[in-house]
């Protein structure tokens, strides 16, 4: 799976996500004596878990902005990429591309990667997924409204819902706009308004897995194949 440099010398390598091909003399900086994965995106859970422990403690020795940081960073997306697919199957069958779901769980992993510690002790992969799930949760947010609703109105449903839901187990029925109006202190017309915001959008459950409960709970160790 992997190649050792021989000579001082590395192959040509696949350009890197941002789609930039990388040197060799950028290379051999970067990974300092390391072994490069030949494929990264093939990796096996092993390799890709041992490679990632190795590559994480290279990254903290590098300087941020330089060509070997990224180099290193680029190699931790491509050999981990396999967590946001994983991350992305409790979400089959969403009305929204599954190209731009791994895109944005992408992202979520990128920020997994700089935040990461590895002293701490704690699997990449268990702190990875959750970062990428709520990534894509975000997204799905953004995304899940029939109609354009500003931000203002988004966060006063989500208000109107918290506000609801503690006052009818308070109250053992569900509340009027009036009891609302006052919890939240605003008017009733504006709990109208963000009852209608309401009506706008597109109910998912974020959290209810797609698939049977097996296939959301990534192998113990790994990360996430």
């Amino acid at each position: 799976m992997v190649i050792e440099r021989t000579a001082g010398r590395l192959p040509a390598r696949a350009p890197t996500p941002r789609g930039l091909p990388v040197s060799a003399a950028v290379r051999l900086r970067a990974l300092d004596g390391l072994p490069e994965p030949e494929n990264p995106l093939a990796a096996s859970t092993d390799d890709a878990r041992t490679l990632s422990v190795a590559l994480f403690a290279r990254l903290r020795a590098l300087d941020k902005g330089t060509p070997e940081h990224a180099y290193v960073r680029n190699t931790l997306v491509e050999l981990n990429l396999s967590l946001v697919k994983f991350g992305a199957r409790r979400f089959r069958g969403r009305p929204e591309p599954a190209e731009d779901i791994v895109q944005v769980g992408t992202i979520g992993l990128i920020k997994a990667i700089d935040r990461f510690d590895p002293d701490r002790g704690v699997e990449f992969s268990a702190f990875a997924l959750p970062t990428i799930v709520g990534e894509m949760k975000r997204f799905f947010r953004d995304t899940g409204w029939a109609v354009r609703v500003p931000r203002r109105l988004q966060e006063l449903r989500i208000d109107l819902a918290k506000a609801s839901d503690a006052l009818e187990q308070q109250a053992g029925h569900r509340p009027h706009r009036a009891e609302l109006a006052e919890r939240l202190d605003l008017t009733e017309e504006e709990v109208a308004e963000g009852e209608l915001a309401s009506h706008a959008y597109t109910a998912h459950s974020l959290d209810a897995p797609v698939g049977g409960e097996d296939d959301e709970r990534a192998p113990r160790g790994t990360t996430g194949r």
